[in-house]
């Protein structure tokens, strides 16, 4: 997913693609030099929301430098310390939707069952 995070203290972008998102955060991939608890600036359209966007404030969580198995290249976590109101509340609404479509899908996987299309 796109997104733009740039670093608060010098205004530097530092990620412009998402690898995983939350209500409560998100992974970015990153190559530059960030450190754990800066605070960056977050700004990303919340998906299937209908141009929606999503502002907030967030710290570096984690730094992924790639060393790990199960890392995905370098990548910084973030934690979301400040967002705006209506933005979260459509994000969560959509990351509530996607989960339970998700389980949907499990659950028809390990009994068999084929998808209803309407």
């Amino acid at each position: 997913m796109a997104c733009q995070v740039v670093r608060e203290r010098d205004f530097t972008l530092v990620a412009h693609q998402a690898l995983d998102l939350s209500s409560r955060g998100m992974l970015v991939v990153s190559d530059r030099p960030v450190l754990t608890g800066e605070t960056l600036l977050v700004t990303f359209e919340v998906p299937m929301a209908g141009r929606i966007w999503f502002d907030a404030e967030a710290v570096v969580a984690r730094v992924e430098h790639g060393r790990r198995p199960g890392d995905r290249g370098k990548a910084l976590g973030l934690a979301f310390t400040w967002a705006d109101t209506i933005a979260s509340y459509k994000l969560e609404q959509h990351l509530r939707w996607f989960g339970e479509a998700r389980m949907r899908a499990r659950v028809h996987s390990v009994l068999g069952l084929r998808p209803r299309v309407s």
